[in-house]
């Protein structure tokens, strides 16, 4: 099946299928633009197959918009991934998906949703390191690392923020002395948490630090990123990186 998109100049878009067959769109999925994209193809493939009850769509998002966003955080505020998984559901695809999830609630708020597992992005890393410490970020990813852990046969070594008097302090909760480390999570903002962690870590003795994230964002450069940690992997799935500093893995 194949289609065409074409852009007006105030922004919208539309789609025309040209062919007839199982529809699989793929997209970074991480603005609004891509999912209006994704909508307007289904729409037009849904006229064209109106009668077909044998071909089957799919949706496959690399880096889905809104998915720490994933309840209500104030009162007041919106629910945002709950309404871009709305939106999403209205299309009605088959299969939808999704590239490391930040958490179930994605995959639990989108009808027909799956995990694309980011294993084989980690296990790259590990062994080009040279198959070093897994160092988990926080709590809230303990449970992913330690499967991460299992998986590989790696040492794990916890870490969390705690305040101690009020003043927010990492805890390593294990020995990291003259070892090299790889923190791994699911997605980098400005990294400025991952920055803080690794000069804990050195602190603590380890040689090298490295940060493995399937969603790298780094909004703010990586200039202070590059203050304590050796290196970053990560997938493209939220744009192209091209930096020495950076080891990209191709999903899109």
């Amino acid at each position: 099946m194949s289609y065409t998109i074409k852009r007006f100049k105030d922004g919208q878009i539309t789609a025309s299928i040209l062919t007839k067959g199982d529809l699989h769109i793929s997209l970074r999925g991480n603005t609004y633009e891509d999912l209006f994209t994704a909508a307007s193809i289904k729409d037009a493939w849904d006229a064209y197959h109106a009668l077909e009850k044998s071909a089957t769509t799919t949706l496959t998002l690399y880096c889905l918009i809104g998915q720490r966003s994933d309840r209500r955080f104030h009162e007041k505020e919106s629910f945002d991934l709950k309404v871009i998984t709305r939106f999403i559901n209205s299309m009605r695809f088959d299969l939808v998906q999704i590239l490391h999830p930040h958490s179930d609630v994605s995959l639990a708020l989108i009808e027909n949703a799956i995990q694309i597992d980011h294993f084989e992005y980690v296990q790259k890393t590990y062994h080009t390191i040279g198959n070093p410490v897994l160092v988990s970020p926080d709590a809230g990813a303990y449970k992913t690392s330690h499967s991460i852990a299992e998986r590989l046969e790696a040492n794990l070594i916890p870490s969390n923020k705690v305040r101690i008097d009020g003043k927010p302090m990492i805890s390593i909760q294990g020995d990291v002395k003259n070892k090299e480390c790889l923190i791994v999570d699911d997605i980098a903002d400005g990294g400025r948490t991952f920055k803080l962690l690794a000069e804990e870590l050195k602190n603590q003795g380890a040689t090298k630090v490295f940060l493995y994230v399937t969603h790298a964002q780094f909004n703010y450069g990586f200039d202070e990123v590059k203050q304590s940690i050796d290196h970053v992997y990560c997938t493209n799935s939220y744009r192209d990186i091209e930096d020495p500093f950076v080891t990209q893995y191709e999903v899109i």
